[in-house]
């Protein structure tokens, strides 16, 4: 196994945005691309990562590999990539072998772990709202409602998606209308609510992609894609919080 990537960014940004949710999960890497499914340790969310072999200038991959890697070591090697560096992954001796290559060649080993997890498999979900839009609207709206609580509500109708928080004193409403830029298909209105703290984390995928996708149903799992077509696939999946009263 050789891979090699001119282009550091969607290894580098998804290995750091998936690392902020998984401290450790396996990649598997097959003849056509790099896949990990992993669940948070706190079992509320699901990564789902593809990195495409289109996007490496070499991938050459004989058979399929399991790689059980520690992703906040393999954050802090691909963090001393710069942007114009060449890096190659090969496997050496049960190790990673990583080598980042521009004005001066430099090698990192790192141990492959044993991930003891039985193999995630990715819930077959029925959403009844499906939401497309601007990356950096929902961004905006996140950080807004992050201002007044610890959790969100999403409220859609075929016209409207509203992002809603309350905390003790404040209240805050962003409603983005349907139109040019934000497509919503819904058939009723839905409202399900959600962690600000891990909704944070997932907006970080707006680093590799301007568009995003948002499926959700009443008091459902939300689910979050960021794809740049042909490179690289990023998904969440988001348990709802539940109020008690």
């Amino acid at each position: 196994m050789k891979l090699t990537l001119a282009d550091s960014k969607y290894l580098k940004e998804s290995v750091s945005i998936i690392s902020d949710l998984v401290t450790e999960g396996t990649f598997k890497v097959t003849p056509d691309n790099i896949e990990l499914i992993a669940m948070d340790p706190a079992n509320v969310a699901m990564v789902i990562f593809k990195l495409m072999g289109s996007t490496f200038t070499e991938y050459d991959v004989k058979k399929p590999e399991l790689l059980g890697i520690n992703l906040n070591n393999l954050k802090q090697i691909l963090r001393r990539a710069k942007s114009n560096d060449i890096i190659s992954l090969e496997l050496d001796d049960n190790k990673l072998k990583i080598t980042l290559k521009g004005t001066s060649t430099r090698t990192f080993h790192m141990p492959l772990i044993d991930v003891e997890e039985k193999e995630q498999k990715v819930p077959d979900l029925k959403f009844s709202v499906t939401i497309t839009t601007d990356s950096s609207i929902i961004n905006e709206a996140i950080e807004d409602a992050d201002i007044v609580g610890e959790s969100v509500s999403f409220i859609a109708d075929p016209k409207h998606f509203v992002v809603s928080a309350t905390g003790d004193l404040n209240k805050a409403n962003i409603d983005i209308v349907g139109g040019d830029g934000t497509k919503i298909t819904a058939t009723e209105k839905v409202k399900a609510k959600y962690s600000l703290e891990y909704l944070k984390k997932i907006m970080q995928g707006s680093k590799l992609s301007d568009k995003v996708t948002l499926e959700f149903a009443k008091d459902y799992p939300l689910r979050v894609e960021y794809i740049e077509k042909n490179k690289v696939q990023l998904a969440f999946i988001l348990a709802p919080r539940v109020d008690n009263d």
